[in-house]
């Protein structure tokens, strides 16, 4: 989902700083909720959980170029269900950021384009989960349907960004390519709702995390 060094330059860069800067300000309310709720440490050691995941997504496991980016298996959804959108949002833009300093300097100047690729998704996979997901329901109980619908909204979510990156940079000549990658990254939905409900059936069995500070309040107790 990486934005390709040359795809937006100029003052064209401008527009992702901007809604850069609209997804850390949701970020950061999101995040002060989680500290109001559940203490510092807690959000702290979610958020170095969610970092340590996103660097090994980008960095470990295997991704591929199709079209205009490259196709990671960012299990998104798999972090919100997890540690919460607070420290989910504060790992995927910690872990970006630590890629593109250590293993590809080259992505830093698209570092806020990526950023909002990464974070407007999430957001609108937490809206989608609170109308998909009854309030009496713990994430842990979750059916493949309903995490079909997280992974639909975030991984489409990605796809549609890099799409509109790309035309703002480039206009419509890139559509060919665009569609490529949109296919390819298609693909992570059917795998992603799988990783998720296996996470989560290891962590219904953990009894230790339940009620711990490591993970979301919601994962093993309803609303």
């Amino acid at each position: 989902m990486h934005i390709e060094p040359g795809v937006v330059n100029g003052a064209k860069l401008a527009l992702s700083y901007a809604t850069a800067a609209g997804a850390a300000v949701y970020a950061g309310r999101e995040a002060l909720k989680t500290v109001s709720s559940r203490g510092i440490l807690s959000f702290a050691a979610r958020s170095l959980i969610a970092t340590i995941g996103t660097f090994v997504f980008f960095e470990i496991l295997p991704h591929f170029a199709a079209g205009v980016s490259e196709v990671h298996l960012i299990l998104g959804s798999t972090l919100f269900l997890m540690l919460g959108i607070g420290p989910s949002a504060l790992g995927l833009a910690m872990g970006l950021l630590l890629q593109g300093l250590f293993f590809a300097p080259t992505d830093l100047p698209q570092f806020f384009m990526n950023l909002t690729t990464l974070l407007v998704p999430l957001f609108a996979l937490q809206a989608v989960a609170q109308r998909a997901i009854a309030k009496d329901t713990a994430y842990v109980d979750l059916s493949y349907a309903q995490a079909l619908k997280l992974s639909v909204a975030y991984q489409g979510g990605v796809v549609a960004w890099v799409a509109f990156w790309v035309i703002w940079g480039q206009g419509f000549a890139a559509m060919s390519e665009i569609m490529t990658f949109g296919a390819a990254y298609m693909t992570v939905v059917l795998l992603e709702p799988l990783v998720d409900l296996a996470v989560l059936g290891i962590a219904k069995s953990a009894k230790g995390l339940h009620g711990s500070g490591l993970v979301s309040e919601r994962l093993h107790t309803a609303a």
